[in-house]
């Protein structure tokens, strides 16, 4: 027996040494694979990515709703924290909302942006401006490409003041020759990188100031912003430093045409409305008739409202003046320290005067939206709208500060 079996792995072996013989290139190819395969970078899966980041994102989102409904319910005017959370969440469960989104604690972009730009195009004092202040928020975007595209000079600022002031663009010159594609000139990034920064002494004039909203009033112009006071510090920085007249610059804002107020008739402002009647609200101005308060000093209301519809320009009987300059017993340490350009302005301003300027109340700051996310909005369509009348707003003041 044994020496049967003996016989039998003998007679196997030449099977056995060929089967392994003929496994070996396959294995040389798996281990060679395995070894380019740690080598080499992995491959980018675009798609789980997104998926990744637009769930952290909205994650944070929401963290950032529950602490503002927590501490920021009542900032100094806490009728603005009610109408943004009022429009907030109806352009997102009305799915009016387009990216970046959520729209919480950002300048909503909104379904017929587009639209609402090209509308503002056709203003005349729109055509008659020579340079155009633009925001540089998402639903603004194709206000900006418009201004280029006109053969005008847009005056944009950097996201929050944090990297920089403001830059200047025109198309077709020999900073931005005419074969570079307007699209890309468009975004913070393209503005940053085509534009030609201007420090804060710099001499030009500013002709129309283009600002974005969560909220408007068409009788009064009262704007509720985003809760962050940067169109107000802009506008308080430009008009101080000689480059935009308060008493004649026209304000305009692009919304679609549930942000603006309707005296409560349809959603979002009917349930606003009743809620405030049920609460018995009646803080800083509002009353039965509006969730609007006053404005503090230093905010600036618009002249002109424009959505994809309509084109309404604020009467000037009931129309609210315009601050000019920066209010600094207004404007708080935390957002000075944010703000290397203020502190400049500050710092040149004392020294001219030979004495320390006021410093506003310390503030808790309401929190940020994230923007890796960029797009631009216009799914929707709507008419052009007819607008007539005008006007503009009295300056008042020496300066000004920030609410929200």
């Amino acid at each position: 027996m044994a020496l049967a079996a003996a016989a039998a792995v003998i007679f196997m072996l030449p099977m056995i040494s060929s089967a392994f013989t003929a496994s070996l290139p396959r294995s040389r190819s798996r281990l060679s694979s395995r070894l380019a395969d740690a080598s080499s970078p992995p491959s980018f899966d675009e798609k789980a990515f997104e998926t990744e980041r637009l769930a952290k994102d909205a994650q944070a989102m929401n963290e950032m709703s529950e602490v503002a409904t927590q501490e920021f319910a009542k900032l100094r005017t806490p009728w603005k924290w009610r109408i943004r959370k009022c429009v907030w969440d109806y352009l997102e469960e009305k799915n009016i909302a387009q990216f970046p989104r959520p729209v919480h604690h950002r300048i909503p972009n909104f379904m017929g942006a587009d639209e609402a730009a090209e509308n503002l195009a056709s203003l005349p004092e729109f055509q008659a401006a020579n340079m155009v202040k633009v925001n540089p928020d998402t639903p603004q975007r194709r206000v900006r490409h418009l201004v280029l595209e006109n053969d005008k000079t847009l005056l944009t600022p950097q996201p929050r003041l944090r990297t920089g002031f403001f830059q200047t663009l025109k198309h077709g010159t020999d900073a931005i020759p005419s074969h570079t594609p307007i699209e890309s000139l468009t975004s913070s990034k393209g503005a940053a990188k085509y534009g030609t920064p201007i420090t804060l002494y710099e001499k030009y004039t500013v002709d129309l100031v283009v600002v974005g909203s969560t909220a408007v009033c068409p009788k009064t112009g009262a704007r509720v912003g985003k809760g962050e006071g940067f169109a107000e510090l802009e506008w308080g920085i430009l008009s101080q430093q000689g480059n935009l007249d308060a008493n004649k610059v026209l304000v305009v804002t692009t919304v679609h045409d549930s942000q603006v107020f309707d005296g409560g008739v349809e959603e979002p402002w009917k349930s606003l409305m009743e809620q405030q009647e049920k609460d018995g609200v009646d803080d800083d101005g509002t009353n039965s008739q509006t969730p609007f308060g006053s404005l503090t000093q230093h905010d600036v209301p618009v002249d002109i409202i424009v959505t994809p519809t309509r084109i309404i320009r604020v009467p000037d009987e009931t129309k609210l003046p315009k601050p000019s300059g920066v209010y600094w017993d207004l404007l708080s340490p935390q957002k000075l320290a944010q703000i290397r350009v203020l502190q400049e302005l500050k710092k040149r301003t004392e020294e001219n005067l030979g004495e320390s300027l006021p410093s506003g109340p310390n503030e808790v700051l309401p929190p940020t939206a994230s923007r890796n996310r960029k797009g631009r909005g216009g799914g929707g369509r709507g008419g052009r709208g007819r607008g007539r009348g005008g006007g503009r707003g009295r300056g008042r003041g020496s300066g000004r500060g920030r609410s929200v």
